[in-house]
Protein backbone atom coordinates (compact mmCIF):
# COMPACT_ATOMS: atom_id res chain seq x y z
CA UNK A 1 0.00 0.00 0.00
CA UNK A 2 3.28 2.27 0.51
CA UNK A 3 3.78 1.98 -2.96
CA UNK A 4 0.46 3.06 -3.83
CA UNK A 5 0.57 5.98 -1.80
CA UNK A 6 3.98 7.05 -2.95
CA UNK A 7 2.57 6.93 -6.31
CA UNK A 8 -0.39 8.80 -5.51
CA UNK A 9 1.68 11.41 -3.80
CA UNK A 10 4.16 12.06 -6.72
CA UNK A 11 1.15 12.46 -9.56
CA UNK A 12 -0.72 14.95 -7.43
CA UNK A 13 2.88 16.19 -7.24
CA UNK A 14 3.09 16.42 -10.99
CA UNK A 15 -0.05 18.34 -10.94
CA UNK A 16 0.54 21.19 -8.49
CA UNK A 17 3.72 21.54 -10.96
CA UNK A 18 1.93 21.81 -13.90
CA UNK A 19 -0.40 24.25 -12.62
CA UNK A 20 1.74 26.66 -13.25
CA UNK A 21 1.25 26.46 -17.54
CA UNK A 22 -1.46 24.12 -17.53
CA UNK A 23 -5.39 25.29 -17.34
CA UNK A 24 -6.49 22.27 -16.58
CA UNK A 25 -4.08 21.42 -13.88
CA UNK A 26 -4.93 24.63 -12.31
CA UNK A 27 -8.62 24.42 -12.13
CA UNK A 28 -7.49 20.34 -10.64
CA UNK A 29 -5.54 22.04 -7.58
CA UNK A 30 -7.59 25.06 -6.50
CA UNK A 31 -11.11 22.89 -6.85
CA UNK A 32 -9.98 21.14 -4.16
CA UNK A 33 -7.93 23.73 -1.63
CA UNK A 34 -9.08 24.07 1.32
CA UNK A 35 -12.16 21.58 0.90
CA UNK A 36 -13.15 20.36 3.83
CA UNK A 37 -14.17 24.02 4.56
CA UNK A 38 -16.08 24.16 1.48
CA UNK A 39 -17.98 21.16 1.86
CA UNK A 40 -18.57 21.52 5.21
CA UNK A 41 -20.28 25.15 4.11
CA UNK A 42 -22.30 22.80 1.21
CA UNK A 43 -23.42 20.23 3.78
CA UNK A 44 -24.31 22.27 6.30
CA UNK A 45 -27.84 23.30 4.44
CA UNK A 46 -28.81 19.96 3.58
CA UNK A 47 -30.00 19.31 7.21
CA UNK A 48 -30.68 15.66 8.30
CA UNK A 49 -31.71 14.58 5.24
CA UNK A 50 -30.14 10.74 4.20
CA UNK A 51 -27.70 11.12 1.54
CA UNK A 52 -26.26 9.65 -1.62
CA UNK A 53 -22.75 10.35 -3.04
CA UNK A 54 -22.13 9.14 -6.55
CA UNK A 55 -18.53 9.60 -7.62
CA UNK A 56 -17.92 9.90 -11.74
CA UNK A 57 -13.90 10.48 -13.21
CA UNK A 58 -15.41 13.33 -15.63
CA UNK A 59 -17.79 14.13 -18.34
CA UNK A 60 -18.51 10.77 -20.33
CA UNK A 61 -19.31 8.69 -16.96
CA UNK A 62 -21.17 11.46 -15.22
CA UNK A 63 -23.34 10.66 -19.18
CA UNK A 64 -23.07 7.06 -17.78
CA UNK A 65 -24.28 7.68 -14.20
CA UNK A 66 -27.08 10.98 -15.25
CA UNK A 67 -29.54 8.04 -15.32
CA UNK A 68 -29.50 6.53 -12.20
CA UNK A 69 -29.23 9.54 -10.61
CA UNK A 70 -32.61 10.77 -12.22
CA UNK A 71 -34.21 7.63 -11.03
CA UNK A 72 -32.68 7.59 -7.55
CA UNK A 73 -33.98 11.30 -7.28
CA UNK A 74 -37.40 10.86 -8.64
CA UNK A 75 -38.12 7.56 -6.08
CA UNK A 76 -36.55 9.25 -3.52
CA UNK A 77 -37.30 12.86 -3.58
CA UNK A 78 -36.07 13.62 0.62
CA UNK A 79 -32.74 12.19 -0.40
CA UNK A 80 -29.86 14.26 -0.97
CA UNK A 81 -27.75 14.05 -3.95
CA UNK A 82 -23.83 14.80 -3.39
CA UNK A 83 -21.65 14.49 -6.91
CA UNK A 84 -18.18 14.26 -6.69
CA UNK A 85 -15.68 14.53 -10.06
CA UNK A 86 -11.77 13.92 -10.36
CA UNK A 87 -11.58 15.83 -13.80
CA UNK A 88 -12.19 19.68 -14.43
CA UNK A 89 -14.12 18.31 -17.16
CA UNK A 90 -16.73 16.97 -15.29
CA UNK A 91 -16.65 19.06 -12.79
CA UNK A 92 -16.69 22.47 -14.88
CA UNK A 93 -19.37 20.86 -16.96
CA UNK A 94 -22.32 19.72 -14.07
CA UNK A 95 -21.21 21.86 -11.31
CA UNK A 96 -24.45 23.84 -11.30
CA UNK A 97 -26.52 20.73 -12.50
CA UNK A 98 -29.84 21.01 -10.25
CA UNK A 99 -30.27 17.23 -9.98
CA UNK A 100 -27.32 17.34 -7.31
CA UNK A 101 -27.43 18.85 -3.47
CA UNK A 102 -23.82 19.28 -3.72
CA UNK A 103 -21.52 18.93 -6.40
CA UNK A 104 -17.98 18.71 -5.60
CA UNK A 105 -13.78 17.63 -6.65
CA UNK A 106 -13.39 14.67 -5.06
CA UNK A 107 -10.35 15.37 -2.43
CA UNK A 108 -6.87 13.91 -3.08
CA UNK A 109 -6.57 10.20 -2.31
CA UNK A 110 -4.93 9.96 1.07
CA UNK A 111 -5.95 8.02 4.23
CA UNK A 112 -6.63 11.18 5.79
CA UNK A 113 -9.13 12.71 2.87
CA UNK A 114 -11.25 9.86 2.80
CA UNK A 115 -11.79 9.34 6.24
CA UNK A 116 -12.60 13.10 6.55
CA UNK A 117 -14.74 13.06 3.38
CA UNK A 118 -17.00 9.75 4.29
CA UNK A 119 -17.18 10.72 7.98
CA UNK A 120 -18.50 14.78 6.78
CA UNK A 121 -20.22 12.93 4.04
CA UNK A 122 -22.20 10.61 5.67
CA UNK A 123 -23.92 8.44 2.88
CA UNK A 124 -26.52 6.27 3.05
CA UNK A 125 -25.42 4.41 -0.09
CA UNK A 126 -22.45 4.94 -2.59
CA UNK A 127 -22.52 4.69 -6.22
CA UNK A 128 -18.69 4.53 -8.27
CA UNK A 129 -19.66 4.58 -11.84
CA UNK A 130 -16.94 2.57 -14.40
CA UNK A 131 -13.49 2.84 -13.78
CA UNK A 132 -12.87 4.58 -10.35
CA UNK A 133 -10.36 2.54 -7.89
CA UNK A 134 -8.98 4.90 -5.49
CA UNK A 135 -7.87 2.52 -2.55
CA UNK A 136 -8.04 4.83 0.42
CA UNK A 137 -11.49 5.80 -0.19
CA UNK A 138 -12.77 2.32 -1.15
CA UNK A 139 -10.75 0.99 2.49
CA UNK A 140 -12.51 3.48 4.52
CA UNK A 141 -16.02 2.62 2.73
CA UNK A 142 -15.25 -0.87 3.75
CA UNK A 143 -13.86 0.10 7.08
CA UNK A 144 -17.02 2.41 7.52
CA UNK A 145 -19.60 -0.61 6.70
CA UNK A 146 -21.03 1.82 4.03
CA UNK A 147 -23.00 0.06 1.25
CA UNK A 148 -21.02 1.17 -2.11
CA UNK A 149 -21.50 -0.09 -5.85
CA UNK A 150 -19.90 -0.17 -8.66
CA UNK A 151 -21.66 0.55 -11.96
CA UNK A 152 -21.64 -0.07 -16.12
CA UNK A 153 -18.12 -1.41 -14.79
CA UNK A 154 -15.89 -2.93 -17.77
CA UNK A 155 -13.15 -5.70 -16.69
CA UNK A 156 -10.23 -6.84 -19.33
CA UNK A 157 -7.79 -9.07 -18.83
CA UNK A 158 -4.76 -6.64 -19.31
CA UNK A 159 -6.79 -5.13 -16.04
CA UNK A 160 -4.38 -4.71 -12.96
CA UNK A 161 -6.47 -6.81 -10.95
CA UNK A 162 -5.79 -9.66 -12.87
CA UNK A 163 -1.82 -9.76 -12.35
CA UNK A 164 0.37 -11.17 -9.83
CA UNK A 165 1.55 -7.68 -8.54
CA UNK A 166 -2.29 -6.21 -8.35
CA UNK A 167 -3.37 -7.70 -5.03
CA UNK A 168 -4.33 -4.62 -3.18
CA UNK A 169 -6.37 -3.96 -6.43
CA UNK A 170 -8.48 -6.85 -6.34
CA UNK A 171 -8.75 -6.95 -2.65
CA UNK A 172 -10.01 -3.33 -2.86
CA UNK A 173 -12.86 -4.88 -4.85
CA UNK A 174 -14.38 -6.10 -1.72
CA UNK A 175 -15.21 -2.78 -0.66
CA UNK A 176 -18.52 -3.09 -3.06
CA UNK A 177 -21.58 -4.31 -2.05
CA UNK A 178 -22.25 -5.19 -5.62
CA UNK A 179 -20.53 -4.74 -8.78
CA UNK A 180 -22.99 -4.08 -11.68
CA UNK A 181 -20.93 -5.33 -14.93
CA UNK A 182 -21.77 -4.47 -19.07
CA UNK A 183 -21.13 -7.98 -20.12
CA UNK A 184 -20.50 -11.67 -19.70
CA UNK A 185 -16.20 -11.49 -20.05
CA UNK A 186 -16.14 -8.97 -17.40
CA UNK A 187 -18.55 -11.15 -14.88
CA UNK A 188 -16.56 -14.22 -16.06
CA UNK A 189 -13.01 -12.50 -15.30
CA UNK A 190 -14.25 -11.58 -11.48
CA UNK A 191 -15.54 -15.34 -10.88
CA UNK A 192 -12.43 -16.55 -11.81
CA UNK A 193 -10.09 -14.42 -9.67
CA UNK A 194 -12.30 -15.74 -6.78
CA UNK A 195 -15.17 -12.05 -6.85
CA UNK A 196 -18.76 -13.24 -6.25
CA UNK A 197 -20.48 -10.35 -5.81
CA UNK A 198 -20.78 -9.42 -9.57
CA UNK A 199 -23.76 -9.60 -11.48
CA UNK A 200 -24.33 -8.24 -15.38
CA UNK A 201 -26.57 -4.83 -15.02
CA UNK A 202 -25.31 -3.64 -18.64
CA UNK A 203 -24.49 -0.61 -19.34
CA UNK A 204 -26.73 2.77 -18.21
CA UNK A 205 -25.21 5.09 -21.00
CA UNK A 206 -27.62 2.96 -23.51
CA UNK A 207 -30.41 4.70 -21.08
CA UNK A 208 -29.20 7.91 -21.11
CA UNK A 209 -28.70 8.65 -24.81
CA UNK A 210 -32.24 7.36 -25.40
CA UNK A 211 -32.97 9.73 -22.99
CA UNK A 212 -32.06 12.51 -25.24
CA UNK A 213 -33.13 11.02 -28.49
CA UNK A 214 -37.01 10.65 -27.14
CA UNK A 215 -36.21 14.21 -25.96
CA UNK A 216 -35.37 15.33 -29.20
CA UNK A 217 -36.11 19.22 -30.29
CA UNK A 218 -35.53 20.47 -33.85
CA UNK A 219 -32.65 22.70 -34.34
CA UNK A 220 -34.41 25.00 -37.08
CA UNK A 221 -31.39 26.76 -38.29
CA UNK A 222 -29.85 22.96 -38.92
CA UNK A 223 -32.88 21.93 -40.94
CA UNK A 224 -32.59 24.73 -43.20
CA UNK A 225 -28.59 24.34 -43.43
CA UNK A 226 -28.87 20.56 -44.20
CA UNK A 227 -31.86 20.44 -46.36
CA UNK A 228 -31.36 18.98 -49.65
CA UNK A 229 -27.92 17.99 -49.12
CA UNK A 230 -26.15 14.99 -47.47
CA UNK A 231 -23.66 16.23 -44.31
CA UNK A 232 -21.09 14.67 -42.80
CA UNK A 233 -20.83 15.42 -38.87
CA UNK A 234 -17.54 15.29 -37.23
CA UNK A 235 -17.88 15.41 -33.28
CA UNK A 236 -15.70 16.15 -30.69
CA UNK A 237 -12.85 16.02 -33.04
CA UNK A 238 -8.79 16.98 -32.05
CA UNK A 239 -6.22 18.16 -33.73
CA UNK A 240 -5.25 15.29 -35.70
CA UNK A 241 -8.62 14.16 -36.17
CA UNK A 242 -9.53 17.39 -37.80
CA UNK A 243 -6.45 17.07 -40.14
CA UNK A 244 -7.07 13.08 -40.67
CA UNK A 245 -10.62 14.19 -42.00
CA UNK A 246 -10.46 17.35 -43.41
CA UNK A 247 -7.81 15.38 -45.89
CA UNK A 248 -10.44 12.84 -47.01
CA UNK A 249 -12.80 15.46 -47.27
CA UNK A 250 -11.19 17.66 -49.56
CA UNK A 251 -10.78 14.27 -51.66
CA UNK A 252 -14.76 13.57 -52.17
CA UNK A 253 -15.13 15.33 -55.51
CA UNK A 254 -17.28 18.30 -56.97
CA UNK A 255 -20.47 16.89 -55.61
CA UNK A 256 -18.84 16.76 -51.70
CA UNK A 257 -21.51 16.77 -48.92
CA UNK A 258 -21.99 19.65 -46.36
CA UNK A 259 -19.32 18.96 -42.96
CA UNK A 260 -20.48 20.25 -40.20
CA UNK A 261 -17.22 19.75 -37.76
CA UNK A 262 -17.78 20.51 -34.04
CA UNK A 263 -14.19 20.16 -31.99
CA UNK A 264 -13.73 18.88 -28.66
CA UNK A 265 -12.77 22.21 -27.14
CA UNK A 266 -14.40 25.37 -28.13
CA UNK A 267 -12.31 27.87 -26.46
CA UNK A 268 -10.81 30.47 -28.45
CA UNK A 269 -7.26 29.07 -29.06
CA UNK A 270 -9.21 25.97 -29.97
CA UNK A 271 -10.96 27.23 -32.76
CA UNK A 272 -8.35 29.53 -33.86
CA UNK A 273 -6.38 26.50 -34.68
CA UNK A 274 -9.53 24.83 -36.21
CA UNK A 275 -9.84 27.36 -38.94
CA UNK A 276 -5.64 27.58 -39.59
CA UNK A 277 -6.61 23.60 -40.67
CA UNK A 278 -9.51 24.24 -42.81
CA UNK A 279 -7.37 27.56 -44.22
CA UNK A 280 -4.32 25.52 -45.02
CA UNK A 281 -6.70 22.74 -46.87
CA UNK A 282 -8.77 25.84 -48.91
CA UNK A 283 -11.67 25.10 -47.47
CA UNK A 284 -14.76 28.10 -47.01
CA UNK A 285 -16.31 27.70 -43.59
CA UNK A 286 -18.55 29.91 -41.29
CA UNK A 287 -18.22 29.89 -37.27
CA UNK A 288 -22.46 28.76 -36.22
CA UNK A 289 -21.80 31.73 -33.94
CA UNK A 290 -21.24 34.11 -36.55
CA UNK A 291 -24.17 33.08 -38.92
CA UNK A 292 -26.72 31.28 -37.11
CA UNK A 293 -29.08 34.56 -37.76
CA UNK A 294 -28.06 34.90 -41.31
CA UNK A 295 -29.90 32.65 -44.33
CA UNK A 296 -26.31 31.59 -45.57
CA UNK A 297 -23.12 29.53 -44.34
CA UNK A 298 -20.46 27.80 -46.32
CA UNK A 299 -20.35 23.89 -47.10
CA UNK A 300 -17.94 24.12 -43.98
CA UNK A 301 -19.99 24.97 -40.76
CA UNK A 302 -18.14 25.28 -37.40
CA UNK A 303 -19.77 24.42 -34.12
CA UNK A 304 -17.94 26.90 -32.39
CA UNK A 305 -20.33 26.63 -29.05
CA UNK A 306 -21.48 23.87 -26.96
CA UNK A 307 -24.79 22.04 -25.64
CA UNK A 308 -25.71 21.08 -29.37
CA UNK A 309 -24.16 18.28 -30.79
CA UNK A 310 -26.01 15.39 -29.56
CA UNK A 311 -29.02 17.03 -31.37
CA UNK A 312 -27.39 17.75 -34.36
CA UNK A 313 -26.38 14.36 -34.94
CA UNK A 314 -29.97 13.73 -35.87
CA UNK A 315 -29.22 15.82 -39.09
CA UNK A 316 -26.46 13.90 -40.21
CA UNK A 317 -26.01 11.52 -42.92
CA UNK A 318 -22.39 9.83 -41.51
CA UNK A 319 -20.79 10.50 -38.15
CA UNK A 320 -16.95 10.67 -37.62
CA UNK A 321 -16.17 10.94 -33.73
CA UNK A 322 -13.05 12.07 -32.69
CA UNK A 323 -10.30 10.66 -29.90
CA UNK A 324 -9.10 8.17 -32.33
CA UNK A 325 -5.89 9.59 -32.21
CA UNK A 326 -5.35 10.01 -28.29
CA UNK A 327 -6.55 8.02 -25.50
CA UNK A 328 -9.56 6.66 -26.76
CA UNK A 329 -12.54 7.44 -28.46
CA UNK A 330 -15.12 9.80 -27.85
CA UNK A 331 -19.47 8.67 -27.13
CA UNK A 332 -19.94 6.66 -30.57
CA UNK A 333 -23.28 5.66 -28.94
CA UNK A 334 -24.44 9.23 -29.39
CA UNK A 335 -24.49 9.18 -32.88
CA UNK A 336 -25.38 5.91 -33.17
CA UNK A 337 -29.04 5.61 -31.22
CA UNK A 338 -30.03 8.70 -34.38
CA UNK A 339 -29.80 5.49 -36.38
CA UNK A 340 -26.34 7.00 -38.40
CA UNK A 341 -23.32 4.60 -39.07
CA UNK A 342 -19.67 6.25 -37.33
CA UNK A 343 -16.44 6.22 -38.80
CA UNK A 344 -13.17 6.77 -36.34
CA UNK A 345 -9.81 7.00 -36.52
CA UNK A 346 -8.53 2.88 -35.04
CA UNK A 347 -5.25 4.44 -33.73
CA UNK A 348 -5.74 4.20 -30.49
CA UNK A 349 -6.71 0.96 -28.42
CA UNK A 350 -11.38 1.08 -28.75
CA UNK A 351 -10.79 -2.44 -27.69
CA UNK A 352 -12.03 -1.57 -23.94
CA UNK A 353 -14.87 0.07 -25.69
CA UNK A 354 -17.43 -2.59 -25.62
CA UNK A 355 -19.98 -0.28 -27.88
CA UNK A 356 -17.01 0.25 -30.46
CA UNK A 357 -16.60 -3.64 -30.74
CA UNK A 358 -20.22 -4.41 -31.61
CA UNK A 359 -20.77 -1.41 -33.79
CA UNK A 360 -18.38 -2.50 -35.56
CA UNK A 361 -19.57 -6.32 -35.78
CA UNK A 362 -23.02 -4.74 -36.97
CA UNK A 363 -21.83 -2.85 -39.90
CA UNK A 364 -22.79 0.12 -38.15
CA UNK A 365 -18.91 1.59 -37.63
CA UNK A 366 -16.13 1.66 -38.88
CA UNK A 367 -12.38 1.73 -37.52
CA UNK A 368 -10.30 3.44 -39.84
CA UNK A 369 -6.04 4.18 -40.01
CA UNK A 370 -5.35 5.73 -43.52
CA UNK A 371 -7.29 8.85 -45.36
CA UNK A 372 -7.58 6.70 -48.56
CA UNK A 373 -9.53 3.97 -46.48
CA UNK A 374 -11.49 7.50 -43.90
CA UNK A 375 -12.41 8.68 -48.02
CA UNK A 376 -14.11 5.69 -48.94
CA UNK A 377 -15.82 4.43 -46.10
CA UNK A 378 -17.60 7.89 -46.31
CA UNK A 379 -18.39 7.24 -49.88
CA UNK A 380 -19.58 3.86 -49.18
CA UNK A 381 -21.78 4.89 -46.52
CA UNK A 382 -23.13 7.85 -48.14
CA UNK A 383 -24.09 6.27 -51.36
CA UNK A 384 -25.50 2.97 -50.56
CA UNK A 385 -29.01 3.58 -49.40
CA UNK A 386 -30.09 0.33 -50.49
CA UNK A 387 -28.51 -0.71 -47.37
CA UNK A 388 -29.53 2.43 -44.87
CA UNK A 389 -32.99 1.03 -44.17
CA UNK A 390 -31.47 -2.60 -42.84
CA UNK A 391 -28.46 -0.91 -40.78
CA UNK A 392 -31.46 1.10 -39.09
CA UNK A 393 -33.19 -1.71 -37.82
CA UNK A 394 -30.24 -3.25 -36.75
CA UNK A 395 -28.93 -0.33 -34.76
CA UNK A 396 -32.97 0.25 -33.40
CA UNK A 397 -32.86 -3.24 -32.37
CA UNK A 398 -29.59 -2.78 -30.87
CA UNK A 399 -30.42 -0.17 -28.66
CA UNK A 400 -34.19 -1.71 -27.63
CA UNK A 401 -32.19 -5.11 -26.42
CA UNK A 402 -29.54 -2.95 -23.84
CA UNK A 403 -32.07 -0.47 -22.48
CA UNK A 404 -33.24 -1.18 -18.79
CA UNK A 405 -29.47 -1.34 -16.87
CA UNK A 406 -30.81 1.48 -15.13
CA UNK A 407 -33.89 -0.46 -13.44
CA UNK A 408 -31.31 -3.51 -12.55
CA UNK A 409 -29.42 -1.54 -10.87
CA UNK A 410 -32.62 0.53 -8.81
CA UNK A 411 -34.02 -3.07 -7.93
CA UNK A 412 -30.83 -4.61 -6.89
CA UNK A 413 -29.82 -1.77 -4.80
CA UNK A 414 -32.88 -0.23 -3.61
CA UNK A 415 -35.57 -3.12 -4.28
CA UNK A 416 -39.10 -2.68 -6.09
CA UNK A 417 -40.49 0.55 -6.21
Amino acid sequence: MWIYNLVIRSYALLIHLSAWRNPKAKLWVQGRKDWRNKLQAQLSALGNAPRIWMHCASYGEFEQGRPLLEAIKQRFPQHKILLSFFSPSGYEGFKNWPGADVVCYLPFDSAANARDFIQMVKPEQVIFIKYEFWLNFLNELKRSQTPAYLVSAVFKPHHIFFKWYGGIFKESLSAFKTIFVQDASSLKLLQKAGISQAIISGDTRFDRVMQIKARFEALPFFENYCKGRQVIVAGSTWAGDETFLLEAYTHLGENKPKLILVPHEVDKKSITETEARLKAMGLGYSLYTVVRDKARAEDVLVLDTVGLLSRVYHYADVVYIGGGFDSGIHNLLEPAVHLKPVLFCGQADYSKFNEALELIELGAAKAVLQVPELRESMRSFLHQKDKHLQLQKTLQAYFEARTGSTEKVMQQVFGRA
